[in-house]
């Protein structure tokens, strides 16, 4: 381990915030002493709770993540944020403005915000969003709160990152059909429907609700075979919990569809209520080590696919090499498949790290 990666540990581990904010820019950008830094970390990773906030641009996700920081730093407890904006595809660049909106909580010594552009990766996340969680997980804070680039059904990547994934939506986010698509569906472990006071807003949320249950299988339960069938009837029989408290003792999670207004800070309790019960859900049931342990298995794939390219590709002369082939698949006398398997027979070596 170079000396001032051991330095940087160091102060790290004495909860020093600039230590914090360099190990973060070391992780974000994969410069030198990415691996020792995460490699050290790794033994302490498990302890905060991950939260994802996902949805469509505009719908009040950094309010709802700044009003959550807040009720979390009132019971005590500390909290990282991590931010994904949108890369220009166009400039390269982000406007990554968040500590403007959180200016509510931008100051507060528990709390820790970062800003980070997706750099072209899919799936709402930057590619190393996973691994600076982790960074914010090994200085201890309690929470970590991650919200996202809202990209529609790519979203997926920020229920592989968090422990629980809330889905924000709002009136304007289309009709029914584009916001029940099924990656959102899938995704959500609670539903928000925010700016709640907004027309369309009750119509949004029997809608939500009325899917939950068609995925469940709940609202087809008695439904006689025919054509015709009352679409109200069946909403009366989809998954719509009374109280909240209902959710305590479920074997099975029914992810809550709730309303908030988080212009007027209302229905935030509701939110952190039902985060608290998703998590126990998930200790009780044995859910949370199962996902934990999936995280660890994708991270390894992905750590190896990172590095399989990079020892591939730094090497130029595997790429001049691939540049020479060309023109056979411009003529068509060779194909993508037979290039790849060739290039790997030539320098494969590089991808195993062997010498033959």
């Amino acid at each position: 381990m170079h000396a001032s990666t051991e330095r940087l540990l160091g102060e790290f581990a004495a909860r020093r915030v600039p230590a914090l904010a360099r190990a973060v820019s070391i992780v974000e950008n994969q410069r030198a002493g990415v691996d020792d830094i995460l490699g050290t970390l790794h033994p302490k990773l498990g302890r905060a709770r991950r939260i994802g906030i996902t949805g469509p641009p505009g719908a009040g996700k950094s309010t709802i993540t700044t009003l959550l920081a807040e009720k979390f730093r009132q019971a005590g407890l500390t909290v990282g944020i991590v931010c994904v904006d949108p890369t220009s595809p166009f400039t390269g660049g982000a406007l990554l403005g968040d500590r403007v909106r959180m200016e509510r909580v931008a100051l507060d010594d528990g709390v820790f915000i970062r800003s980070m552009a997706t750099r072209g990766s899919l799936g709402g996340l930057a590619a190393s969003t996973r691994e600076v969680t982790d960074v914010l997980d090994g200085f201890g804070f309690d929470r970590i709160i991650i919200e996202t680039v809202g990209v529609g059904q790519s979203e997926l990547d920020v229920a592989r990152t968090a422990d629980s994934t809330v889905v924000v939506l709002v009136p304007e986010s289309g009709d029914s059909i584009q916001t029940l698509k099924a990656g959102v569906m899938e995704i959500a472990d609670i539903f928000v429907v925010n700016k709640a006071d907004r027309p369309g807003a009750d119509r949004l949320r029997n809608d939500v609700e009325l899917m939950l249950g068609l995925r469940k299988g709940a609202s087809y339960a008695n439904v006689p075979a025919h054509h015709g069938v009352d679409l109200r009837t069946m909403r009366d029989r989809a998954a719509r919990p009374a109280d909240i408290d209902a959710l305590a003792e479920d074997t099975s999670w029914a992810p809550p569809v709730l309303s908030s207004i988080a212009a007027k800070e209302e229905g935030i309790t509701g939110i952190v209520e039902s985060l608290d019960l998703h998590f126990n859900y998930l200790e009780r049931t044995g859910t949370l080590r199962e996902r934990r342990r999936e995280r660890l298995v994708e991270r390894v794939i992905e750590v190896a696919e990172r590095r399989m390219r990079q020892r591939l590709w730094d090497v130029p002369a595997a790429r001049t090499w691939l540049d020479g082939r060309v023109s056979e698949l411009e003529a068509g006398s060779a194909t993508p498949y037979a290039v790849a398997d060739d290039l790997l027979s030539a320098y494969g070596h590089l991808v195993t790290g062997t010498n033959t």
